[in-house]
C-alpha cells in the first residue's frame, strides 16, 4: 500500500479534510450555544445539516456513477471550504445571526453527500481489488484518527477568544482547501504497482447505465435482499437515535462544569476506540454478520444508559472508547455485504442510496435531542435514548434472516465452524 502513491495522496486529503470536519462538529454547537443558549437550536442545526446530505444523496450517486469522481472530490471541497471560510469571516466582524450558520448547515450537509459518494469511487478507482480490505482498514485510522483529534482539537481552538472564536472555522476551511489539493496531485501519482483495480463507475455520462433502475437503482438494491433490507433498518435506527448524543454530552460536562478544551478531549480519547477496534476487524468478522451488528448494537445501549451516570469527563472517555471498538469491524462488514456485491456501473447509486437510509431518520435524531435537552435533564434525555435504541435492537433481533445471515461466498460448513 506504500507504494501506491495514488492512494497514499488520497488518503492525506481525506485525513485533513476529516479532521476538519471533527473540528467543525464541537465549533459549530458550542457557537450556536453561545448564540442562543438554547439546547434546542444546537439539535435544529445538526438537524438542517443532516436534511442537506440525505436531500442530496442519491442525486450524488447519479452524479458519482456518470462523472470522474476526482473532479467532483475537487469542486464539493472548494465548495466547502468556502462555505466554512464566510462563517470565519462572519463571526471575524461581528455578525452572528442564525441564518448565516443555518445556511452553512445545510450546504455542508450537500456536499457531504456529494463527496462521499464521489470518494467512495475514487479510492477503488486507485486501489486493486486484492488490496481493498487492507486499503479499508487503513482509511478506519484516518477516520477514527480524526475524530479522536477533531474533538480536542476544536474544543481547544473554540477556547481561542482570538479572532472572535473562529480560529477553528478558519482551521476547517484550511483542512478543506488541503483535500482539494491533494485530490488535484494525484493526477501526476503513479498508479498502483500491479494487480487489477476495482474499477468503480464509467468516468463519462453513460445513457444505459444510468437507466438502469435510475436514481432509485441503489435503494431497489438494498431494499429487494432481505438481509441487506434488515441490516439497513438496524443501522437506521441506531443512526436515529445516537444521532445528537455528542450533544447531550456536551451539556452533560458543561453542567458539570467542564470546560471546553476537557470536552472535546474526553470525545476526542473517547474516538481512540476506534483506532484499537482496526486490528480486531477480522477476529470480529469470525462472527456471523448479523450476529455482529446486533452485538455492537447492545453495546451501544449499555454504553448510552451508562453515560447518564454524572461520573466526569473520563467516564465518558472510557464508555465511548469501548463502544467505539466495533466500529471499524461495522464499516468494514457493510463494505463487504453491500458495496462490493454492487454492480460496478451503480456503485455510486448504491452508496449514496445506503448513506441516505442508514441517515434518513438522523434530522429527527438530532433534532429530537435537543428538544429532549430543553424539557428534561440532560440524564433523563439519554436514559430515554437508550430505551429507545434498546427497543429497537430488541425488534431487530426477532429478523431471522439478519440473526442468520452469512459472508458473501461462505459455505455453511465453515460459518457454523
Amino acid at each position: 500500500m506504500w507504494r501506491n502513491l495514488q492512494f497514499q495522496t488520497l488518503w492525506i486529503g481525506a485525513s485533513a479534510s476529516t479532521l476538519g470536519v471533527s473540528v467543525a462538529d464541537i465549533a459549530y454547537p458550542l457557537t450556536v450555544l453561545a448564540v442562543t443558549r438554547s439546547p434546542a437550536l444546537a439539535g435544529l442545526f445538526a438537524a438542517v445539516q443532516a436534511i442537506g446530505m440525505l436531500l442530496a444523496g442519491l442525486p450524488a450517486g447519479v452524479l458519482a456513477d456518470r462523472y470522474d469522481s476526482r473532479t467532483i472530490v475537487i469542486c464539493t471541497e472548494a465548495g466547502r471550504a468556502a462555505v466554512t471560510a464566510v462563517v470565519a469571516v462572519a463571526l471575524i466582524t461581528g455578525w452572528r445571526p442564525l441564518p448565516v450558520l443555518f445556511t452553512a448547515a445545510a450546504l455542508l450537509g450537500i456536499g457531504q453527500a456529494f463527496k462521499g459518494a464521489a470518494q467512495t469511487l475514487l479510492l477503488r478507482s486507485v486501489v486493486p481489488a486484492e488490496q481493498l480490505t487492507q486499503a479499508l482498514t487503513q482509511d478506519e485510522v484516518r477516520m477514527n484518527g480524526s475524530a479522536l483529534a477533531g474533538p480536542a482539537l476544536g474544543g481547544a481552538l473554540y477556547a481561542v477568544r482570538t479572532l472572535a472564536h473562529a480560529v477553528p472555522f478558519l482551521f476547517t476551511a484550511g483542512s478543506f482547501l488541503t483535500a482539494l489539493v491533494s485530490a488535484a496531485l494525484m493526477k501526476f501519482m503513479p498508479r498502483a504497482p500491479q494487480g487489477p483495480v476495482d474499477r468503480a463507475a464509467p468516468r463519462t455520462p453513460n445513457a444505459s447505465s444510468a437507466r438502469a433502475g435510475g436514481m432509485l437503482a441503489g435503494v431497489q438494491t438494498l431494499w429487494g435482499q432481505p438481509v441487506l433490507r434488515a441490516a439497513t433498518l438496524l443501522i437506521m435506527f441506531v443512526n436515529t437515535i445516537g444521532a445528537g448524543f455528542e450533544l447531550i454530552i456536551i451539556v452533560i460536562l458543561r453542567h458539570q462544569a467542564v470546560p471546553t478544551g476537557t470536552i472535546g478531549l474526553a470525545l476526542g480519547l473517547g474516538a481512540a476506540g476506534g483506532l484499537a477496534g482496526a486490528p480486531l476487524v477480522q477476529v470480529l468478522h469470525r462472527l456471523r454478520p448479523g450476529v455482529l451488528l446486533l452485538a455492537v448494537a447492545a453495546l451501544d445501549v449499555l454504553v448510552l444508559a451508562l453515560l447518564a451516570v454524572p461520573f466526569g469527563p473520563w467516564w465518558v472517555a472510557g464508555l465511548m472508547f469501548t463502544v467505539m471498538l466495533g466500529l471499524p469491524a461495522i464499516r468494514v462488514l457493510v463494505d463487504i455485504l453491500v458495496i462490493r456485491q454492487a454492480p460496478p456501473a451503480q456503485r455510486g447509486r448504491v452508496v449514496a442510496a445506503l448513506m441516505t437510509l442508514i441517515g434518513l431518520g438522523m434530522p429527527a435524531g438530532v433534532a429530537g435531542c435537543g428538544l429532549l435537552l430543553q424539557y428534561l435533564p440532560a440524564q433523563a434525555a439519554m436514559l430515554t435514548l437508550a430505551s429507545a435504541e434498546a427497543a429497537a435492537v430488541a425488534y431487530c433481533s426477532t429478523r431471522r434472516e439478519l440473526r442468520q445471515a452469512r459472508w458473501p461466498g461462505q459455505a455453511v460448513e465453515s460459518a457454523d465452524a
